[in-house]
């Protein structure tokens, strides 16, 4: 018989050596590997992580001198802060339910109604993330304000002294320009969703009988649920920090964390109280993007 003499092959870089441990010939030593990781740990700690301790180091610091904790107990205790805390909450929470509704939505539209126009739209969802949030809530204004264009309509048809559009400067104008400003962000992740979605899939079902909401109940949603939890986790995320929309819309006793923070360290010159909201608001949004990561592990996303 003849024997057959199988030479080592080379697999993605690598091949088994004599000893018959494997071993890259890519891999980077440890040491060069920790040189080349230094340069972006350095700008990190001297961009981010420097100005974050010196925030957590001010909390501590009251006017009297000294360290204490007494700047989180005279907030804590500040009727102020936890009214802005529970606005901050609701008004995310609110905001991140309608652009999860109004984004699936339009998404569902854009990818799988075919009409004139359907790329140039996705493409304009891609433009419109760029847009800076202030912009939005100035195009609102324009349109519903005091002095925009459906109350001057209405005022030059009935002679009216001011129009019925009213609610922008209500908690309800700040959550309006939220949804519209950040549905794209759920919308981005959901279209790339759906381009992989395989067809067949609802063929298959529109052709045994299934109407449209059936298949989207059964077929689309259960692909979409990732993109959906990873949108709107981060539309969560961006509104609880949201600073522009509700200090442009000049909303009457709607305060949240980071106007909060904004008054006490402008208006007030209260600097550690402004730097104890800040710490607030900067660990729930850690632990939320904690909170995420780990459902997320858990659901195999």
């Amino acid at each position: 018989m003849t024997e057959v003499v199988r030479k080592p092959r080379a697999v993605l870089g690598w091949s088994r050596p004599p000893g018959g441990s494997r071993k890259s010939s890519t891999a980077p030593r440890p040491f060069g590997a920790l040189l080349w990781a230094l340069p972006p740990l350095a700008l990190l700690a001297l961009v981010f992580l420097y100005p974050l301790a010196l925030v957590v180091q001010q909390s501590f610091q009251p006017d009297t001198g000294g360290t204490s904790v007494q700047p989180y107990a005279d907030v804590f205790a500040s009727s102020a802060f936890r009214e802005a805390l529970w606005t901050t909450v609701w008004l995310a929470v609110a905001a991140t339910v309608g652009c999860l509704v109004l984004g699936f939505v339009l998404a569902l539209v854009i990818a799988f109604v075919p009409f004139p126009g359907a790329k140039a739209v996705a493409r304009f969802i891609d433009v419109f993330l760029s847009f800076p949030s202030f912009l939005i809530t100035l195009a609102l204004l324009f349109v519903y304000g005091t002095v925009g264009m459906a109350n001057g309509a209405w005022t030059g048809v009935t002679g009216a002294a001011e129009g019925p559009f009213q609610f922008l400067t209500t908690p309800w104008g700040v959550l309006l320009a939220e949804i519209t400003y950040f549905t794209p962000f759920v919308m981005r992740p959901l279209l790339a969703a759906f381009s992989q979605l395989d067809t067949g899939q609802l063929e298959a079902a529109s052709s045994l009988g299934a109407r449209a909401p059936r298949i989207v109940r059964q077929v689309v949603l259960p692909e979409a649920l990732p993109a959906l939890a990873a949108g709107g986790s981060l539309v969560l995320v961006l509104c609880l920090n949201e600073f522009g929309i509700v200090l442009f819309t000049g909303a009457k006793g709607v305060t949240t964390l980071p106007t909060l923070v904004y008054g006490k360290a402008i208006l007030e010159s209260d600097y550690p109280g402004a730097c104890v909201v800040a710490v607030v608001n900067v660990l729930i949004s850690v632990g939320l993007y904690g909170l995420y990561r780990v459902v997320s592990r858990r659901a195999g996303a």
